[in-house]
């Protein structure tokens, strides 16, 4: 066979070409499966009688459909895309995509200008409209209640500099600002230098109340999980333990506290529950930033029983304080028990969760738009796509198109636990002799594995597969596992 040279495949494009003959795409299982699940609950008919009051009659140009752009936004978070750029650009390169939004090799997708008109246009109750479609879909499937929420909050950075605030009174910039206050105090012309020094001594310079950002006035300065000061909002999640759906998102400004936050997100994971089922959120989980005396006893007037962590104040005086006494101690009571207890741990796993996918893998961490309203409007659809995958993962065993490639290696790494859990008192004797086999003389042992229920699953599974057949793929896919494993073993 010859090598092909890149140099003779130069040619000029044909002006007409056959439809007959275009290579077609085979299209991506994952989103052609969900189109399929979109399609089967009337995804496309839902959203265009949402959007009806936008348009006027059937007469101009046909804007882009409705299902296009709420599909588009859930390109974005499958995708891990954080701007609409890159959103547009993406479904304009993969023909996959293309098959995915129903557009064809002949026309043109809808470029990020499209996209963020489309937006601008479509209220924020349309967006919400759509979440909660979706969550019912959850519900027709069981995959949620509402009667068990978790809420809890993550700060994401504003697309602003801090250099470029300016006073909410005068307007004047920071710069300027540091500038006159140099003056007055005797420094004339001052470098930059002499302005750093000067504002490092200064307390308290970082006030909300007295600054605010020209473009984007929504965002409040904060400080970071990392330590660093910057413009920021705050995301707040209200999670069923039972699922680990999403019930409720909203956006609060970075300044606020958690305990002046809970309330809005508790009323939105309320309707949220009502809308889905006949019964009412009945119970709420939260860390030990939630916890106050007026919030443990305004849930319980609502008739939500707490399980809110409780930070270590010392000894506290309840003179004058009954109601709030007999609240505070039954939330304790609630929190140390062991249902409390096996609740917080959910917790801490289901919320966090959702962070992880939307904000890290999602692409939303740092935001690429201003506005309280824009930036729900995209987290909302970002809260849909989280349920989704849910739906997806339940129904065919992948929830995400990175997670297509793991599919076909997963039960193969899941076969010593599954294996163990099962039948581990039966097979004891015959791991032994399958670790004898894994570990030959003059092979690594596997005493290095942190645990001996580890080590004996290691060994029981790679020596079982030995044991079973010899051949060149089987070495392959034995060589490979013990890579994963974290050791290398000779297979005779």
């Amino acid at each position: 066979m010859a090598m092909g040279e890149r140099g003779k495949r130069e040619r000029q494009e044909e002006l007409w070409i056959a439809t007959g003959e275009i290579v077609e795409t085979p299209g991506h299982a994952f989103y052609d499966r969900l189109n399929e699940v979109l399609g089967r609950y009337g995804f496309d008919r839902r959203v265009e009688h949402l959007c009806r009051r936008y348009y006027r009659g059937r007469r101009g140009r046909p804007s882009m459909a409705p299902g296009v752009y709420f599909r588009m936004l859930l390109v974005g978070y499958f995708e891990g895309l954080d701007s609409e750029r890159a959103i547009a650009w993406r479904v304009a390169d993969s023909l996959s995509l293309r098959k995915f939004l129903g557009y064809g090799l002949d026309e043109k997708t809808p470029d990020h200008s499209t996209l963020s008109r489309t937006r601008r246009l479509y209220w924020l109750s349309t967006h919400q409209a759509v979440f909660g479609w979706v969550l019912k879909m959850l519900a027709e499937a069981g995959l949620v209640r509402g009667e068990t929420v978790a809420i809890d909050a993550t700060t994401l950075e504003a697309n602003a500099a801090m250099r470029s605030i300016v006073r909410r009174d005068t307007g004047q910039k920071y710069q300027e600002y540091l500038k006159q206050l140099a003056s007055e105090a005797g420094v004339e012309d001052p470098t930059r230098e002499q302005l750093a020094r000067f504002d490092r001594k200064r307390k308290k310079k970082g006030s909300n109340k007295e600054w605010k950002h020209p473009h984007d006035p929504d965002a409040r300065i904060t400080k970071m999980k990392d330590g660093r000061t910057r413009l920021a909002y705050k995301a707040e999640h209200a999670a069923d333990l039972e699922s680990g759906a999403l019930t409720a998102v909203t956006l609060q400004p970075a300044d606020r506290g958690d305990t002046a936050t809970i309330f809005e997100t508790l009323e939105a994971a309320q309707a949220a529950a009502v809308r889905i089922g006949p019964k009412k959120l009945r119970e709420i989980v939260t860390d030990k930033g939630y916890h106050s005396s007026d919030v443990v006893v305004e849930l319980h007037d609502r008739s939500v029983r707490s399980y809110v962590s409780e930070p270590d104040r010392g000894r506290r005086r309840w003179k004058d304080k009954r109601v709030e006494q007999q609240q505070v101690y039954g939330n304790r009571r609630r929190v140390r028990g062991v249902r409390g207890q096996r609740l917080q741990k959910k917790r801490s796993e289901l919320v966090e969760r959702s962070f992880a996918h939307m904000y890290e893998t999602g692409g939303m961490r740092r935001l690429h738009l201003r506005g309280s309203d824009n930036i729900l409007k995209r987290l909302v659809i970002h809260g849909a796509g989280f349920n989704l995958a849910l739906f997806m993962r339940t129904s065919f065993g992948v929830g995400s198109p990175r997670q297509m490639k793991k599919t076909l290696l997963g039960p193969l790494f899941d076969l010593p636990s599954r294996l163990w859990g099962s039948h581990r008192h039966a097979t004891t004797s015959l791991a032994l002799i399958c670790k004898a086999v894994a570990s030959p003389s003059g092979s690594r042992p596997l005493d290095f594995l942190p645990s001996r229920r580890l080590r004996e699953q290691t060994a029981f599974c790679h020596g079982l597969l030995v044991l079973l057949c010899k051949s060149t793929l089987t070495h392959a896919i034995l060589e490979f596992i013990a890579n994963k494993a974290g050791f290398r073993a000779e297979v005779g």
